[in-house]
């Protein structure tokens, strides 16, 4: 059986091969999280309880919400494993982006009965091809049916960085998402690609149309086969490298890179 990929590890091998080979080919252990990564997924347990509860009929109060995330951040939060990259930010500034974005969130969508919940940290999985030779997966964090029939996939993030509207016109993760609820659903009507930037409180949006969606799938098929062929896999410097769970072990930074595994990459995680 093929292996399967991810946005993730697609997005892994366009922005730094080594680290790709690391994680994918060596598979080592991440042994320390960027705090922006924490807080990211102490935010989207929160919304998805949530989603849970208003599916069961009882909408938490914002009060109960925040004092939810307050408690999970204290309990997980591990100080010898979390790493703080920015200067002068503290744990303090990042446990309360996270209450930010809960803020922003709660308050825009409240009473959340705009739209019909289908699916909450739903995983997708879903072939390119006919012959099942290109395996995508991920998870989606909401998927619903609005009022009109639209069907939205929606994101949620917290950084600060809100891209433009064209970058977000040429979106990957989601577009595969789409494509993988297509088929799931058996739904062809109108899909909606959905961002909330909760710690802006914006939420942007974006539309593929067929043709879009079938050159994004000949693009992902080419890279996977890029990345099949590939042997040999050079550290390359960008700005995420002050992030990276691997620096420690990167030859750029002085580290002593790892002996050699004997296999290839094997299917990853839906991440």
């Amino acid at each position: 059986m093929s292996e399967t990929y991810s946005h993730s590890r697609l997005s892994t091998f366009e922005n730094c091969r080594k680290k790709f080979y690391f994680r994918y080919v060596l598979k080592l252990p991440d042994d320390s999280e960027g705090v922006e990564a924490f807080v990211g997924k102490r935010v989207h347990e929160v919304l998805e309880r949530l989603y849970q509860y208003i599916d069961r009929g009882h909408l938490p109060r914002f009060e109960q919400v925040i004092e939810r995330y307050k408690a999970n951040f204290e309990e997980q939060y591990d100080p010898a494993r979390i790493r703080i990259v920015k200067k002068g930010l503290d744990k303090a500034y990042y446990r309360e982006l996270g209450v930010r974005c809960l803020t922003h969130f709660y308050r825009r969508h409240y009473p959340f009965d705009a739209d019909e919940t289908l699916g909450i940290e739903q995983h997708v999985a879903f072939p390119l091809d006919s012959a099942g030779d290109y395996q995508i997966q991920g998870i989606i964090d909401r998927i619903v049916r609005t009022r009109d029939g639209i069907i939205e996939i929606q994101d949620y993030k917290t950084g600060n960085y809100v891209p433009s509207q064209s970058q977000l016109d040429q979106d990957r993760q989601l577009a595969l998402y789409q494509i993988g609820v297509a088929e799931q659903l058996g739904h062809r009507g109108p899909f909606r690609l959905v961002w909330h930037y909760l710690a802006k409180d914006r939420t942007c949006t974006s539309t593929r149309s067929p043709e879009k969606l079938d050159q994004l799938k000949q693009q992902v098929m080419a890279l996977i086969d890029e990345i099949r062929a590939t042997e040999d896999f050079p550290a390359q410097k960008n700005n995420l490298c002050n992030w990276c769970e691997y620096r420690s072990a990167c030859p750029l930074f002085g580290g002593k890179e790892p002996e050699l595994a004997t296999a290839r990459p094997g299917p990853p995680g839906p991440s």
